[in-house]
């Protein structure tokens, strides 16, 4: 496979960003290669500045479930752009766009649209907080939550401790409110909740986590953060910035059944643009400015060319429900594959992880263990074999409604061949 574009944009990349990457998700460090270049997508294919051409499996991270350059969704952005790329203003677009995120997630009674996920998530903390009138909250080793300093804490830190960050450049005392309990592991938050549950404003968790790799909730585990929230009268926040209309419309809350007080989406509700949402409980939310005082803002928050994707790519799942069920089967054939080539795999619809480890992986330290080496050969294997996936052990596949049968057969006997 030829990558000369590529290392030469690379090389360039390198004199005038971090890494040469504007996330470090795109790096290629981990699995000893250097970034592609992307030049062009379309449907399930994506193309690189050298003319390769691969089947997409990162799907920009989860956001392209109908594929690349959706026609519909093509259409509408750019009769948007034609009216204005922002307005700073309020537009009827964002209603629409919050009558369809509430139609398939009633648990958001009112709701705010922000630019990306980092920020739905960084607004519902803050929201919880002001509601609760505390200031601890609880999440687990391996969820990720974005990038804003509450978060970023060491997977390492005891469980009944005051967290410590894990980035340079995050004082100790913007983590010391954050506790960290074991995914899927309840005794752990019985003990948080046992030593603070007084102070404890929120439980924030991804209800199929995804950033560890897959790794689906324990059956029970997520009504359990359900009980144990109401017991002790903090609020439950589910970011659902990558399972939001992707185990289903409605997302995970409707795919398990668990209605929590809050709600992060990202990804898919902006169509592949940024955008996305927070909201819950109408009189959570009814503490956020202006009518309360809890403070959140954004100039291009709402714009309306976000705002058009979203709509268009939420009413083409509406108008294709068949979808998740052909999602389902496609990727159940890409874990056939990978079980038949001996991998361990985690799968949650079309969410799916192939993990080189020895036994099942069930929280962040099963996951921990996994052979990234072994890893780093079998991304390299899938690539020169024209499948395009993460370049990490702890990232999802995705699966889109674009990729074909061929798509499939073609990726389903690649898997299996590899050794």
């Amino acid at each position: 496979m030829i990558t000369e574009k590529s290392k030469e944009l690379y090389s360039k990349a390198l004199g005038f960003m971090p890494g040469g990457v504007n996330s470090p998700v795109r790096a290629y460090g981990s699995v000893g290669r250097t970034p592609l270049f992307i030049e062009s997508a379309k449907g399930s294919k994506i193309y690189d500045e050298d003319g390769n051409e691969f089947i997409d499996y990162v799907c920009s991270w989860g956001p392209n479930i109908l594929g690349h350059c959706d026609p519909a969704v093509i259409s509408a952005v750019t009769e948007a752009c034609g009216r204005g790329l922002t307005f700073g203003a309020c537009h009827k677009g964002e209603i629409r766009l919050a009558q369809l995120i509430q139609k398939h997630f009633p648990s958001m009674e009112m709701l705010r649209l922000v630019n990306s996920g980092t920020e739905a998530v960084m607004s519902a903390i803050r929201a919880a907080r002001g509601y609760t009138g505390r200031d601890k909250i609880v999440k687990f080793e391996g969820c990720y939550h974005g990038h804003s300093d509450g978060l970023l804490v060491s997977a390492g830190s005891g469980l009944l401790t005051n967290s410590i960050p894990s980035s340079a450049g995050v004082p100790v005392g913007y983590t010391e409110t954050t506790l960290l309990a074991k995914y899927n592991d309840e005794s752990s938050v019985e003990r948080l909740f046992d030593s603070d549950g007084g102070q404890i404003a929120a439980v924030i968790a991804e209800p199929c986590a995804a950033n560890m790799g897959v790794v689906p909730p324990k059956k029970g585990f997520l009504e359990f953060l359900r009980k144990i929230t109401e017991q002790y009268g903090a609020v439950l926040i589910f970011d659902e910035v990558i399972t939001g209309f992707r185990l289903s419309i409605g997302g995970a809350q409707k795919f398990y059944g668990i209605t929590p007080d809050l709600t992060t989406l990202g990804k898919i509700v902006g169509g592949g643009m940024p955008l996305a949402a927070y909201g819950g409980k109408r009189e959570i939310m009814e503490c956020v400015a202006p009518l309360g005082s809890v403070y959140q803002a954004g100039t291009l928050s709402g714009n309306p060319a976000a705002v058009a994707a979203g709509i268009a790519t939420i009413e083409q799942l509406e108008a294709r429900p068949e979808i998740y069920d052909e999602l389902d089967k496609k990727s159940a054939e890409i874990e056939r594959a990978m079980r038949s080539a001996g991998l361990n795999v985690n799968r949650c619809g079309s969410l799916l992880t192939a993990f080189f480890t020895d036994g099942n992986v069930t929280d962040y330290d099963t996951a921990k263990s996994a052979d990234t080496k072994k890893y780093a050969e079998y991304f390299g294997y899938l690539l020169e074999n024209g499948i395009y996936t993460a370049p990490s052990q702890f990232e999802a596949m995705f699966v889109s409604a674009a990729h074909s049968a061929e798509d499939i057969k073609h990726t389903c006997g690649v898997i299996e061949n590899f050794r």
